[in-house]
């Protein structure tokens, strides 16, 4: 029996021929009723590892569409364009849901407590014990954000499409914590936390390091209310 989607996922690409497979296979086998139905647009940015053709390679399991994309903000935002669904998960490509009843029980909590945004648990299970422990301290802050602004990063961020709307989407000329500026806008008591969690890899502490990441985001957190901070080119897309 076909059960009708009340939800599209956006996955902002660029390059992910190694990481996306994880995802697409997690998101084939996830125990959401409607995922058959579901429409997941990949915003590439030009992909030249063969993103693309494994990406299509995913048709026979999943409602799988190419868009063009760019930056994350700009692909997301692109991909929430086509969304005719209530609401729409942004999820990074290089992510994998830590059990296949994310999606199902994130879903479940935005509409029985009817909620413009739900995120979930960042997870390293790779790397080393300060990657670990790097990654549960973003856990931690986004807890405790609940009491004060809502945080939530675009690994995994299932907006109310008519609030997503609302806000504009996410900011285009933001090339770093787009994803912060968006959730914080978000009123505490519509914001939620799935139990679980997405596994994630530590390629950026490799390709930053830790120190230069732990300022970024401390920097960031120190300056929400600075919008200057949040245009300025921090060269994290270019690390």
């Amino acid at each position: 029996m076909n059960t009708t989607s009340d939800l599209t996922i956006v996955i902002p690409a660029k390059n992910e021929a190694k990481l996306i497979p994880r995802l697409l296979n997690s998101l084939a086998n996830q125990d959401y009723p409607a995922m058959p139905n579901t429409k997941i647009f990949v915003a590439d940015a030009g992909s030249t590892d063969g993103t693309p053709e494994i990406v299509m390679g995913f048709r026979d399991r999943l409602q799988v569409a190419l868009i063009p994309g760019g930056l994350p903000s700009a692909g997301r935002n692109a991909g929430a364009a086509l969304a005719a669904t209530q609401f729409v998960l942004f999820i990074d490509a290089d992510v994998e849901p830590s059990s296949n009843s994310l999606i199902r029980r994130a879903m479940e909590l935005a509409q029985n407590k009817h909620l413009h945004c739900v995120t979930t648990n960042i997870i390293c299970r790779e790397g080393t014990w300060l990657d670990k422990a790097i990654y549960l301290g973003n856990d931690f802050f986004q807890h405790l954000s609940r009491l004060h602004q809502p945080f939530s990063t675009g690994m995994f961020m299932l907006f109310d499409k008519r609030r997503f709307d609302e806000l504009a989407g996410f900011h285009e000329q933001v090339h770093f914590a787009e994803d912060y500026l968006l959730s914080k806008q978000v009123a505490r008591r519509k914001f939620g936390i799935v139990r679980g969690g997405v596994y994630t890899t530590n390629r950026r502490f490799q390709k930053m390091g830790h120190l230069r990441v732990i300022k970024l985001f401390l920097t960031t957190a120190l300056n929400y209310r600075n919008q200057s901070h949040f245009l300025r080119d921090h060269k994290y897309w270019q690390a």
